[in-house]
């Protein structure tokens, strides 16, 4: 019932690479991105309206917090990406060789973010109606929410700490020899 997304990916690497300025907006683009995709061809139509006001299947409709579930989880995967980076950069700044911890975690957490707050959203402001849309029973949503953070969201983070890791750092020492 969730589409799971490598889209997160752009946005890591834009927060490692630019930082969580950029992260931030490279989320909204992504955000942007998904609400069109799920107003005009949604992956799946009958959950569409938990990430669009402008879908509605019977009496289930999009509204005001769809906008916040479409966009707010994508934005805070650059924040979260970029400030995590920030964080441990200090953190282990007398340090040697925790680049790898660094980045990876930076984009393993700005991943998972995503995540838990896209289902969250969804849960708090929606998770009858989802549930019903799902057919399955709302006391059974939780459950299913922790599958799918097992089974898509820990994967999603893992290449987020991989691309992170293995991306950002090559690319940023191109980046500060350039300057």
């Amino acid at each position: 019932p969730i589409v799971a997304t490598l889209s997160h990916i752009p946005v890591i690497l834009t927060a490692v690479l630019l930082g969580t300025a950029a992260g931030a907006a490279m989320g909204f683009m992504f955000g942007l991105f998904s609400f069109i995709v799920w107003t005009f061809t949604p992956p799946s139509p009958i959950i569409a309206f938990v990430f669009t006001p402008f879908y509605s299947l019977g009496e289930m409709n999009g509204n005001i917090w769809s906008l916040l579930i479409c966009f707010v989880p994508r934005i805070l995967i650059g924040v979260v990406t970029g400030l995590c980076l920030s964080l441990l950069n200090k953190l282990f700044a007398n340090r040697k060789n925790m680049n790898a911890l660094i980045y990876g975690a930076s984009g393993f957490l700005g991943s998972l973010a995503n995540t838990i707050f896209v289902l969250g959203g969804i849960y708090l402001f929606f998770g009858k109606q989802y549930a019903s849309a799902i057919e399955t029973q709302y006391t059974l949503l939780l459950g299913l929410f922790g599958t799918i953070i097992l089974t898509s969201g820990i994967p999603e983070a893992i290449l987020g700490a991989v691309f992170s890791f293995a991306v950002g750092i090559p690319v940023k020492k191109i980046i500060e020899k350039q300057r």
